[in-house]
């Protein structure tokens, strides 16, 4: 690539570039794509389309300034650390691409992320967790199916929209384990419970169909083939999302109870009884452990605990 040319290349034509290198040559997801378009696309807005040699520390300083000071109609900031950290997270993405393909610009390496404050995470104690699981006191069809979810969002410690996409000839009973694919298209093995897998095999034993999601919504009619209309029926995550919620209620828990607890309650789970944190990273997909550590945080509360209780 001519060096001059390069030198003035604008950023909308550079932003194109990096879009069309993350979706190719690291085929990265479309929703990744969508989150560095929509981020770069803001910056582009600001800074102008400006050569890639014009993006300067102390104008990427100033645009974090922008973000900080966004407010609604009501004055209130309209972006948290959290997202505003995003916006900066894509744009260390397509500097990184720029340097590596000798285009002139500011290394990344020249920009922090802003500090957020310790990410508090809920979780449910064995009593609360079987409270929840005993909310369920109907035991037809769809009875079946809810308890099954709980039990395989517990033991897996599954994403939602991990275990909505679940399909049944995947999920291998007798070995009580099957692959999954995560965020970033980035596969793993889970583990089903002993539970877990009496609940899967009597929700399945109890239906009719040959639909090939695990999970199916009940209510809709059976009209169609087995591959469009199963698809149909497939459960949404917004659906699971409720079921639990509503569990939570008939339970009596008054902490706000999610899918993502129940991650949370199963990684807790694994630490509090000695698992190493590297196995419990793999085991819940995070790509990098300093995810995982929220949960250490945690585990040394139960330390405490004990300290406190048989020290004397």
């Amino acid at each position: 690539m001519d060096l001059v040319f390069v030198l003035f290349m604008k950023l909308s034509e550079l932003v194109t570039r990096f879009l069309e290198h993350a979706e190719i040559a690291k085929n990265q997801s479309q929703k990744t794509l969508e989150n560095y378009r929509h981020y770069l696309a803001r910056f582009t807005a600001w800074t102008g389309d400006v050569p890639s040699g014009a993006i300067t520390l102390d104008k990427v300083q100033k645009f974090r300034l922008y973000l900080n000071r966004l407010t609604d109609d009501n004055g209130k900031p309209l972006l948290g650390i959290k997202t505003q950290n995003y916006h900066i997270i894509a744009l260390r993405a397509f500097l990184k691409y720029c340097i590596k393909n000798d285009i002139f610009t500011l290394s990344p390496e020249k920009i922090d992320l802003s500090k957020i404050p310790e990410r508090s995470v809920e979780y449910l104690s064995r009593e609360e967790l079987e409270r929840l699981f005993d909310a369920i006191v109907e035991r037809d069809l769809r009875g079946l199916r809810d308890i099954a979810i709980l039990e395989t969002l517990y033991s897996t410690g599954l994403r939602v929209s991990e275990l909505v996409s679940l399909n049944r000839a995947q999920v291998d009973l007798v070995r009580r384990e099957f692959m999954v694919r995560g965020k970033g298209k980035k596969t793993r093995i889970v583990f089903l419970s002993p539970r877990a897998v009496e609940a899967i095999g009597k929700y399945v034993n109890a239906r009719d169909d040959n639909f090939q999601p695990l999970f199916l919504n009940h209510r809709r009619s059976k009209k169609g083939d087995d591959i469009t209309m199963g698809e149909k029926r497939r459960l949404s995550t917004v659906m699971v999302e409720y079921l639990v919620r509503n569990y939570a209620r008939k339970a009596g828990l008054i902490k706000k109870v999610t899918p993502h607890v129940l991650r949370h309650s199963f990684a807790t789970e694994l630490l509090i009884n000695g698992a190493d944190i590297r196995s419990v990273q793999e085991m819940l997909g995070h790509a990098s452990i300093t995810t995982t550590q929220i949960y250490t945080h945690l585990t040394n509360k139960r330390l405490r605990e004990v300290h406190d209780k048989f020290h004397k």
